[in-house]
């Protein structure tokens, strides 16, 4: 039993790095994006026909749900996603091939900087909007955290489907 809480793996110094790396992307862009940039007192930055750079805060998980509109409902689902990432570090310090150690620790990096916003702000900071103007098509405000869990469970899929393994099971 205690070797399945082994926090190190063959691939750990990878996750590490990855999650590292995500974490400090996505608190460094809405560092800068809410204290240089001060997204949050102007109007959106319009960067195309079918993006901008929107001030948005998200008081819920994916697409608003559970939306909480108390600190302490922000400080449960905060330690909530930080104990889901503690899990997920297992997870990619046991993992059989570095696939799943990195796609692993990009979703516990995007979930740590989803929760440290929850801590600081009582909410998570989302700037980055797509949208067709003329079919009416918008789609929901992200931030770097996101994507970072988006490119975590594509790859976990792609492993589980192509990868020949079913190691993102295990």
């Amino acid at each position: 039993m205690l070797s399945r809480l082994r926090p190190w793996g063959p691939h750990s110094a990878l996750a590490l790095g990855l999650l590292l790396m995500a974490l400090a992307t996505d608190q460094g862009s809405k560092l800068y994006l809410m204290r240089v940039v001060r997204i949050g007192e102007i109007a959106p930055i319009q960067l195309g026909p079918w993006f901008e750079i929107v001030m948005a805060w998200n008081p819920g998980i994916s697409y608003g749900l559970f939306a909480q509109g108390s600190m302490t409902g922000q400080y449960v689902l905060g330690t909530l996603m930080l104990s889901a990432a503690a899990g997920l570090w297992f997870w990619a310090a046991r993992a059989a091939n570095r696939l799943v150690a990195m796609s692993v620790a990009l979703i516990a990096g995007g979930a740590i900087g989803n929760a440290i916003d929850r801590f600081a702000y009582g909410a998570v900071a989302d700037f980055f909007h797509f949208f067709i103007e003329s079919a009416g098509f918008h789609w929901y405000i992200f931030n770097i955290a996101d994507v970072w869990i988006v490119a975590g469970v594509v790859g976990l899929l792609y492993d589980s489907f192509v990868g020949g393994h079913d190691d993102a099971a295990k």
